[in-house]
């Protein structure tokens, strides 16, 4: 996990020590101070950031910079500055591009193909001979659940068929980075669950995935760790929970149930790292608090000392939503 940039006093950024990550394997992809400029506009800055196999989240607004990192990891630009490295080799070389499949995010095609042929298309421009590139179309098709509806012309698909075609041709060439760019937009939640599982069993084959999304709640589900851009930059790297625990003193939202509830908020409002209590139901109270790990290790001495009945205690917001509102407020992008 690293935290590639803290808020400065000043409201801008401010970069901080990374906080070591050591992954279980070696990264499939890697980006070494990277700059991209356009003209006077810069697309990324100076980004540092290994993609090891498993699930990884890509989230940031509008203009963070996730397309431009999407099309540098993918060979589509050359970095202004530093490098981007596939499985060893530069990202805009022929040898990298053989572990990269890509399904972008625009959706157009050769309307008049069928999903099959147009599959079987890109299997062909990947150098594959006829009977290995039908061989291995059939296989895509069938790991994105299309098999028996690839025969229909492409003009005539649903988005979510689209959607599943695109990364079929992504999959034609079995390669070890899988880059998908909104994969989930226009997919029923039927299909959504499916693609999902898809995801992770391709990264349990010890293959990484990218996913560039802006569902931030399913994120939570499907991803490993999470980069978070803003302005350019990896504010932050890690799990959720992970990064959480790095914007300890951003307030965490906590609710508990006690039937104790009045003699519970009259203590616990004197600790410092508790910002409000607020009584919101019968028997129930919403608390601001900071620093969360020391507030559970005086909330758990002091039921013990006191005897609280407590029916019910959680976390509200330990989410990808949450957290990337916690990452963008603390880099000054609100």
């Amino acid at each position: 996990m690293t935290a590639a940039s803290r808020p400065s006093s000043g409201g801008g950024l401010a970069h901080a020590a990374p906080i070591e990550h050591h992954p279980a394997a070696p990264p499939l992809a890697e980006f070494r101070g990277v700059t991209k400029w356009y003209g006077p506009v810069i697309g990324v800055n100076d980004v540092t950031v290994a993609l090891t196999p498993g699930v990884t989240g890509l989230l940031g607004p509008n203009g963070a910079g996730k397309s431009t990192l999407i099309k540098l990891l993918t060979g589509l630009l050359r970095p202004s500055l530093g490098e981007v490295r596939v499985c060893g080799a530069r990202a805009w070389t022929a040898a990298a591009k053989r572990h990269i499949g890509y399904a972008p995010e625009v959706d157009t095609f050769y309307e008049e193909m069928s999903g099959r042929r147009f599959v079987q298309t890109m299997a062909r421009l990947h150098g594959m001979p006829p009977k290995a590139a039908a061989d291995q179309t059939e296989r895509a098709l069938a790991e994105v659940g299309m098999s028996d509806r690839a025969d229909r012309t492409l003009k005539g698909c649903s988005k979510g068929m689209r959607q599943r075609i695109r990364l079929a041709q992504a999959l034609v060439h079995n390669p070890d980075l899988l880059v998908v760019d909104e994969p989930l937009n226009g997919v029923d939640p039927v299909g959504r669950k499916e693609l999902m599982d898809f995801f992770r069993s391709f990264a349990g084959r010890g293959k990484a995935v990218l996913v560039s999304s802006h569902i931030l709640e399913e994120m939570d589900e499907l991803a490993d760790r999470i980069i978070f851009m803003g302005r350019g930059r990896v504010l932050a790297v890690g799990s959720v929970s992970e990064i959480r625990e790095m914007f300890a003193d951003q307030p965490l939202q906590v609710r508990l149930v006690c039937r104790q509830r009045r003699d519970l908020a009259a203590e616990v409002i004197r600790w410092n790292h508790v910002q409000g209590v607020t009584v919101t139901g019968e028997d129930e109270l919403a608390l601001q608090v900071v620093r969360p790990e020391s507030f559970f290790r005086d909330l758990a001495r002091l039921i013990a000392e006191r005897g609280y009945d407590i029916a019910r205690l959680e976390t509200t917001d330990v989410t990808a939503e949450a957290t990337f509102s916690y990452v963008m407020t603390a880099a000054g992008q609100f």
